[in-house]
């Protein structure tokens, strides 16, 4: 069963080892796990409907509550302090894009709120409920996850924009076929959230982001139901398809989508490399994306990031053997980790992988084999549950990630781990930070950065760190010309800082976009564009 107030499923336990808890314990000092509400209070604290009722609606506290929230940290802070102050007036579950239309007509009879909701992944913030005296209608999306239409000669399939990750690759691996899309939230997170985030996956250097796989669909707005025609390319004037994806539910719902699809890779391998630091691993990286080597995957840890993922890794002697041996090679305190992957028919990701170990071999790197590489595939869905194991020893795990060109990635990466070295200290705390890249271009790469911290046991106190911490980095982000965001999209949470992106003319466009299919302002209010 899925978690109410954290991630994932419960019968899923990662657990922090004992060397890594010495580890966090010795950098941030001693975590001390609160106490978390129950889900029977949460429900309690759920007031009263202002919804009418209606058959495809449902008022109870545990639908609201289970809609109520994503899985940013603020949410988490909420769920389990039980600060459910504001939740969803009901809930619906439609199953037809008609239903999808009878339901904004609702909304729009008794004047409620709309916010989409899919698998509820978001952490930042887009699916939260703001206060206000108008009831609020969440339609959640998930039954609406079929398999419509496959095209075999023109590789293109629709779905319904409520399947799930996995259902969506099973049905398409029934056929032969697989979108390539990997987000770490893949198991919870839908193709409809793919789009409207602008959702990038892991093996995007081959597949593409979500833009590049997205070539069609359906939306039901409330000024009208908008179709997006498929063309494998148009001079046409302007690309409608950009004013759905990143729209996060301002223009209308997202009823179905038509992605571009692949043959199932023939072969598939991961290799690990290892450079001595991190200028050496920077600079093979970026000639490793220029080369325009047909890999899937380019990820690169920075010192402190590799040092983490070891130290997780468990297997201390076999991982103790591995670093005396690297140490011998050169590789000592410093030295960063890249994953390589291939994808595609045996002969050209053999090659690819060929090509790839020879540039990284130029560069100083250490191939160390696929033994690692399968195993982060193995775990890739699966790290993201520490955030459950760290909360219950008393620390927060959040993150944040932008995307910057070549010469600025090195500066954003420690200008990130500074602001957040800096806030953190201003609240009398430290932060464990650190950075990979986890999306390589010829032009730049995105940067992404995780920090670990303690929790202090108070609602008021751990919002007041995240909002620093939050502060701190996004105004980095800024500072430093980057995206303020590359693949979570921009919700309530990063809205103050897209401006800064946008310009006030750019910004403007996208308001008056937005009124044009949503006249009376009632999708996703405060979300993406603020009032």
């Amino acid at each position: 069963m899925k978690r109410w107030n954290g991630w994932g499923d419960d019968a899923i336990e990662f657990a922090l080892n004992d060397d890594a808890l010495a580890f966090l314990g010795e950098r941030l000092g001693p975590g001390t796990a609160g106490a978390d509400t129950s889900h029977a209070d949460a429900c309690a604290r759920i007031g009263a409907s202002r919804l009418p009722p209606h058959p495809l609606i449902d008022t109870s506290a545990a639908a609201r509550l289970a809609n109520a929230l994503g899985q940013s940290l603020p949410d988490w802070l909420r769920l389990r302090y039980g600060k459910i102050d504001t939740a969803p007036d009901g809930v619906a579950y439609p199953e037809s894009g008609e239903e999808v239309r009878d339901l904004l007509d609702l909304a729009a009879q008794c004047g409620a709120i709309v916010i989409p909701y899919g698998g509820g992944t978001s952490v930042a913030g887009h699916v939260g409920v703001e206060a206000g005296p108008k009831p609020v209608l969440t339609i959640n999306m998930t039954r609406m996850r079929a398999l419509i239409d496959l095209d075999k000669e023109a590789q293109l399939a629709t779905f319904g924009a409520g399947v799930l990750g996995p259902d969506l690759e099973a049905q398409l691996r029934a056929f032969g076929y697989t979108l390539g899309h990997f987000p770490q939230s893949f198991e919870y997170s839908t193709l409809g959230g793919w789009v409207v985030t602008r959702s990038s996956g892991q093996q995007s250097l081959r597949y593409g982001r979500i833009e590049q796989l997205f070539a069609g669909g359906r939306v039901e707005a409330p000024a009208g139901t908008f179709e997006l025609p498929t063309f494998p390319a148009s001079a046409a004037g302007t690309d409608l398809r950009e004013m759905v994806l990143g729209s996060e539910g301002r223009l209308g719902i997202l009823t179905e989508a038509t992605v571009r699809i692949s043959r199932l890779p023939q072969y598939e391998a991961f290799h690990a490399v290892f450079f001595p630091d991190w200028d050496a691993a920077a600079a093979a990286t970026r000639e490793l994306a220029q080369a325009r080597l047909p890999l899937s995957m380019l990820r690169l840890s920075n010192p402190l990031e590799t040092l983490t993922m070891l130290t997780l890794a468990g297997h201390k002697r076999l991982i103790g053997a591995l670093e005396t041996w690297l140490r011998w090679r050169g590789c000592a305190d410093g030295k960063c980790m890249l994953m390589i992957g291939a994808s595609g028919s045996a002969a050209n990701a053999r090659h690819a992988l060929r090509a790839a170990l020879a540039i990284a071999r130029a560069g100083g790197g250490v191939h160390v084999g696929r033994t690692m590489g399968d195993k982060w595939k193995q775990n890739r869905f699966r790290n993201v549950y520490l955030r459950n194991a760290a909360w219950q020893q008393g620390y927060a795990i959040d993150t944040v990630e932008t995307a910057v060109d070549w010469p600025g990635v090195t500066p954003m990466m420690h200008a990130l781990e500074e602001a957040a070295t800096q806030a953190m200290a201003s609240c009398g705390e430290r932060v464990h930070a650190y950075t990979h890249l986890s999306h390589l271009y010829e032009q730049g790469a995105s940067v992404y950065a995780t920090f670990v911290y303690r929790l202090s046991g108070s609602y008021d106190e751990d919002l007041r760190r995240w909002r620093r911490l939050k502060g701190a980095v996004s105004e980095a982000i800024i500072v430093n010309g980057g995206t303020i965001s590359h693949q979570h999209g921009v919700g309530a949470d990063h809205a103050p800082y897209l401006a800064s992106e946008k310009g006030l003319l750019g910004m403007g466009a996208m308001r008056t976009l937005f009124r044009h299919f949503d006249p009376d302002g009632r999708m996703n209010p405060g979300k993406l564009v603020s009032p």
